[in-house]
């Protein structure tokens, strides 16, 4: 039984990022308590779902921005203090959203402003927090360090929603948005304490070193990281095949008409069905031991895509049975919690493609480029089920959300397929041999 959960050798071994797990595992769900109410709040407000929707809006784009540019900064600077600094501006934002609330200023462009500041933050600590991760555990002990984060994401992801709507409702928004203010003091402290993480330069050979003069950071890292990037036929393939499997078959933006016309349970439908999701990914992430024992991390990224594409296909059946049904009652919950499990496996799935995915990015990029590695993979990440909300929910308007669901989870196996013809090396991918 041992050997099926996670490993927690990287804990074990690294009080650094022992330390820094543990903060984020606090910090976590209290950003997601933020998130979620400030989306509550801006709705209260304005009672508008284009006015919540426009949340999305300013935090994408300084997120991308941020994210791109503040990889390259990561690959420059010693990357304990930028993560330092971003943190404390994580943490200054989660203040003054606690402030507005607590002078009831009720004002839907000082949220708007608070949360492009906070994205923008965001897009600067995590590329920099992910590069920092194989410098505390060593490239061996990856897979393992990638599978305890995704399970504290997948906690924050169930758990946060849950908490905020309790903590809005009975003791308000002031409240809820300090509980961020005190546990985000975990992940300052955590990273505080790491030790200086100082850039690797380039030496006269090109290889990586401590000598080398320091090259100035601009836009033009960036495009440095794009070229190796467009060089790298593994490393970029973990984004193809990303982007194919959230273009195709991201199923959320059509979850609250499933839940609340489909399948009748209105908003605690749509609850339960974004929580089997994270659900998934927890539970993978909780019984992560023999992940970490595959050296074949190519073709695991494929196979959980597969599965991925197959499960979002399985949940559109279940719900065109559902609607094929009209299944009301006790009925109705037979459908309900099939689809639930189906996205269960879909979060599973997805949570063993992003362990596989950044661990190959961590271990085949070399160290002076990896911030800026890192920060395309968080740009990626957030924006893929962004244009994949776009894609099935206008398709949804033309075909149903049963067909688009099916057919996007067939078209997301046929595409991630198609990829492996057109770079069959990706699937031969050795840990033990990282090739970029």
């Amino acid at each position: 039984m041992a050997r099926l959960l996670a490993d927690l050798t990287p804990l074990r071994v690294s009080p650094a990022y022992r330390r820094l797990w543990i903060g984020n595992s606090l910090s976590a769900v209290g950003t997601q308590l933020t998130l979620v109410a400030v989306s509550l709040e801006v709705f209260h407000l304005t009672g508008s779902s284009l006015a919540v929707g426009m949340l999305g809006a300013f935090a994408l784009v300084p997120l991308v921005v941020a994210g791109l540019y503040g990889g390259a900064v990561a690959d420059h600077v010693d990357r304990r203090k930028l993560a330092l600094a971003s943190s404390a501006v994580l943490w200054l934002t989660a203040v003054l959203i606690a402030a507005q609330a607590w002078l009831g200023l009720e004002s839907v462009g000082v949220l708007y402003v608070l949360v492009a500041i906070h994205s923008g933050a965001s897009g600067i600590n995590q590329p920099t927090r992910g590069a920092i991760i194989p410098a505390l555990v060593g490239l061996k002990l990856l897979p393992a360090a990638n599978a305890l984060n995704m399970m504290t994401f997948s906690v924050a992801m169930m758990v946060g929603p849950l908490f905020a709507g309790v903590l809005v409702a009975q003791v308000g928004y002031a409240w809820t948005y300090s509980v961020d203010v005190v546990t985000f003091l975990a992940a300052l402290y955590a990273v505080w304490r790491l030790p200086s993480l100082p850039p690797q330069r380039l030496d006269g050979a090109g290889s990586a070193g401590s000598a080398g003069a320091r090259r100035r950071v601009g836009w033009g890292s960036v495009v440095e990281g794009f070229r190796f990037l467009g060089s790298r036929p593994n490393l970029r393939m973990t984004f193809i095949a990303d982007i194919v499997a959230m273009a195709t078959a991201f199923p959320r933006a059509l979850l609250p008409a499933i839940g609340a016309v489909v399948l009748g349970g209105g908003e605690a439908a749509v609850g339960i069905l974004l929580a089997a999701m994270a659900l998934g990914a927890f539970l993978t992430g909780l019984f992560s031991g023999p992940l970490t024992r595959i050296v074949r991390h190519g073709a695991a990224v494929y196979w959980a895509i597969v599965a991925w594409g197959l499960s979002v296909a399985g949940f559109g059946v279940v719900v065109s049975l559902a609607a094929r049904a009209g299944a009301s009652g006790g009925e109705s919950q037979h459908y309900l919690w099939a689809a639930a499990a189906f996205l269960a496996l879909a979060g599973c799935a997805d949570s063993i493609s992003s362990v596989f995915r950044n661990t190959i990015l961590q271990s085949a990029t070399p160290d002076h480029l990896r911030g800026r590695l890192q920060g395309v993979f968080i740009v990626v990440v957030a924006g893929g089920p962004r244009v994949g909300e776009m894609l099935t929910g206008g398709a949804a308007e033309l075909l149903t959300e049963p067909v688009t669901l099916m057919a996007g989870g067939v078209l997301c196996v046929l595409g991630v397929s198609a990829l492996m013809r057109w770079q069959p090396g990706f699937l031969k991918y050795d840990s033990r041999h990282p090739v970029p």
